[in-house]
C-alpha cells in the first residue's frame, strides 16, 4: 500500500507523540493491516487514542472508535485483575491450594497446586487430554470436571506450560466458588459496567453488530519441537472452542480466550498495574495484593510457548525478550493474532493495540512492537 492510499487516521494524538501515529500507520504499508486501534495513557491521561482502516475483510465497513474486536489471550491480564480483587477481599489466597476452594481439583495428584501456581501456568493442564468435541468447551461444568480429574501433563514444580484456554476455566471456577459470580459477571456488574469501560467477557448479542471481522493468519505459528503439552494446547481438533458459530462463541464466557474490547478500554483497565493498584485514580486493589499479583512465580523455558518467560499470577513480566518495551518492571499480555496490552509502573504508562488482521506470532508481533518502540522514543 502506498502512502497515498493509507487509511484515514481518526482519534487524537497529543503533541510530541506524532511518531506513535506514524508507526501505527506504517503497519498498513508493510504488514497488510486491515483495521486497528491503539491507545496510550500516561498518569491516567489519554495521550493517544487512534484507529484506522476497516472492520471487515472486504474493507467496506470503516473501523469506528467503538468497534469491538476479540483480543483472545490479552484478556488474561484483565481476568487476573478480577482474581486479584477476590484476593483483596480475602475470598481467595494466592498461596492456598486450588483444592481448598474446589475440592475435586485435588484429583490426579494436584492437591498441592496453589492458586498462584495455577494462574502462572504451572498446573500441568495446558489442554484437555481426553479426546472430546470442540463444542464441549461451551459446557463449563463438563470442562471443569475434566480438568479436576486430569493428572498434570508434566511433573509439578518443573516449570510453566502456557494454558491458552484452560487458564480461564480454572480462574472462573475459583471466582464462582468464592464470589458466586463468573468473571464475566463481575466485570459487567462491578468493574466495567458501572464505569462505562468497553471490555466484555461474554458479549451480549446486541453488541455483535459493532464487532470487527477477523482475517486468519496466513501461516501457522512456530511452536518449536512438538510435545504433548503443546499438542493439547494448540494442535488437537478440540484444543479450542468451536462448532457453535461466531454468535454463540461471542456470547460465551471464555475469560482466557474471547474477551472483546477497544484499545482504550484495555489501556484504561491496565492502569491498575501501572498506578499502584488504582483505577481512575481510586483504589481498586491494595498495593500488597498488586505486588503479589505481579511478582515472579516461575521463569525459564515454557513447555508450550517457545520462549523463556517470567510469569506473575496471570500476567507476563517484561523480562527478556521484552515484548512490551525496555522497562523490566512492565507487565503485559499478548493475544492470538497480535493484540496486546501493557503497563509500565515506572512511567505510569499503559497501552493497548487491537486489530483484525491476525498474524502468526505467538508474542512480539512486529506491529505492536513498532508502536511501543515509538512510544518510548517520545518519552
Amino acid at each position: 500500500m502506498s502512502i497515498d492510499t493509507l487509511p484515514a487516521l481518526h482519534g487524537h494524538v497529543a503533541a510530541g507523540f506524532e511518531p506513535v501515529a506514524d508507526a501505527f500507520l506504517a503497519n498498513w504499508t508493510d504488514q497488510d493491516e486491515i483495521g486497528a486501534g491503539f491507545a496510550l495513557s500516561i498518569d491516567g491521561e489519554s495521550v493517544v487514542d487512534i484507529h484506522a482502516g476497516w472492520a471487515d475483510r472486504k474493507k467496506s465497513v470503516a473501523w469506528q472508535s467503538d468497534t469491538l474486536v476479540p483480543v483472545y489471550s490479552t484478556g488474561k491480564a484483565i481476568a487476573a485483575l478480577v482474581i486479584a480483587r477476590l484476593v483483596d477481599r480475602a475470598l481467595l489466597s494466592y498461596d492456598a491450594p486450588v483444592a481448598d476452594y474446589w475440592p475435586e481439583f485435588a484429583a490426579g495428584g494436584k492437591s498441592s497446586v496453589t492458586v498462584a501456581q495455577a494462574l502462572s501456568h504451572q498446573a500441568g493442564l495446558s489442554g484437555i487430554a481426553e479426546e472430546m468435541d470442540a463444542g464441549d468447551w461451551f459446557d463449563a461444568a463438563l470442562i471443569e470436571d475434566r480438568l479436576a480429574r486430569q493428572a498434570p501433563l508434566w511433573e509439578l514444580g518443573t516449570g510453566s506450560g502456557y494454558h491458552p484456554v484452560t487458564f480461564g476455566f480454572i480462574a472462573d471456577a475459583l471466582a464462582r466458588r468464592t464470589d458466586g459470580r463468573s468473571i464475566g459477571a463481575i466485570l459487567r456488574e462491578e468493574i466495567c459496567g458501572r464505569r462505562g469501560i468497553d471490555f466484555h467477557v461474554g458479549l451480549a448479542e446486541s453488541e455483535h453488530v459493532r464487532t470487527a471481522e477477523h482475517a486468519m493468519p496466513r501461516q501457522v505459528p512456530d511452536l518449536g519441537d512438538r510435545n504433548l503439552p503443546r499438542e493439547l494446547a494448540f494442535l488437537k481438533p478440540w484444543s479450542s472452542p468451536g462448532r457453535r458459530g461466531a454468535t454463540e462463541w461471542r456470547k460465551a464466557e471464555f475469560p482466557a480466550a474471547n474477551a472483546h474490547a477497544t484499545a482504550a478500554a484495555l489501556a484504561r483497565l491496565m492502569t491498575v498495574y501501572a498506578d499502584h493498584g488504582r483505577l481512575d485514580g481510586k483504589r481498586f486493589i491494595s498495593e500488597a495484593t498488586l505486588a503479589d499479583l505481579v511478582k515472579e512465580r516461575v521463569s525459564g523455558p515454557d513447555k508450550v510457548l517457545p520462549f523463556d518467560l517470567s510469569w506473575g499470577a496471570g500476567v507476563m513480566r517484561n523480562t527478556k525478550p521484552g515484548f512490551y518495551g525496555p522497562t523490566p518492571e512492565t507487565i503485559g499480555h499478548s493475544g492470538w493474532g497480535g493484540s496486546c496490552a501493557f503497563a509500565d509502573p515506572v512511567h505510569n504508562l499503559t497501552g493497548a493495540y487491537v486489530m483484525n488482521r491476525q498474524h502468526h506470532y505467538l508474542a512480539g508481533d512486529p506491529r505492536p512492537v513498532r508502536i511501543i518502540e515509538a512510544v518510548y522514543g517520545c518519552l
